[in-house]
């Protein structure tokens, strides 16, 4: 049965920055989270479904990672909350859901440091695994 603080720490990813896009020459951050992009400078939102359907006419292939990253990750949740409410989840699904999702981001960040003048740090990645290892792995290690 997942228990409250796994489930809390599962939530908590939708707060975390999957990824932070930093350019050169003085232009802010971009932060993109499971739900959207979010710009500081000029302050601005795009969300996941947004960009999906209105904003993808010539995007490198590279940006499917985000939306794939964001699907595993909603199947963890829906996991989770599985064994939360019907009390039976199989812990190992949902933590190679969560790697799924951190190698996707990680994909995602890789394809935008790619560009020029651009880095991208995949804090998402590193939160998605953090999760998945702490959370996850413990009770396994405990039971062997």
């Amino acid at each position: 049965m997942t228990d409250r603080p796994t489930l809390a720490a599962m939530l908590a990813l939708l707060a975390v920055p999957w990824s932070i896009q930093t350019f050169t020459g003085g232009r802010p951050p971009t932060y993109v989270f499971a739900w959207g992009l979010l710009n500081t400078d000029p302050f601005g939102v795009a969300f996941l479904w947004d960009f999906l359907f209105r904003y993808t006419m010539g995007l490198p292939s590279y940006i499917l990672a985000w939306p794939l990253s964001v699907g595993c990750y909603l199947l963890a949740l829906a996991s989770a909350i599985a064994g939360r409410v019907v009390g039976r989840e199989d812990r190992r699904v949902t933590a190679g859901l969560l790697v799924a999702a951190a190698v996707a981001q990680m994909s995602l960040a890789r394809g935008f440091s790619f560009q020029p003048d651009r880095a991208a740090w995949p804090l998402g990645a590193v939160a998605c695994l953090v999760v998945a290892w702490v959370v996850y792995t413990r009770p396994f290690a405990e039971k062997g």
